[in-house]
């Protein structure tokens, strides 16, 4: 297992532990849409970076 993926889900896990403990608090759902929000946010920009790198790595393998 890359130490990248381990970080990326132990982050992962501790946003969404704070939030469930924000939400306990507040009784409120907000905290768990901000953390999805978050989450997908930083997925989408991932996968952009990432879908950069790939195109200019496979620029001469056509």
């Amino acid at each position: 297992v890359k130490d990248t993926s381990l970080a990326f889900v132990l982050g992962i896990a501790e946003m969404f532990t704070e939030a469930k403990a924000l939400a306990a608090s507040q009784v409120s759902m907000l905290p768990y849409v901000v953390a999805a929000g978050m989450y997908w946010v930083f997925n989408l920009a991932v996968e952009f970076i990432l879908n950069k790198i790939e195109k200019k790595m496979s620029y001469y393998h056509d």
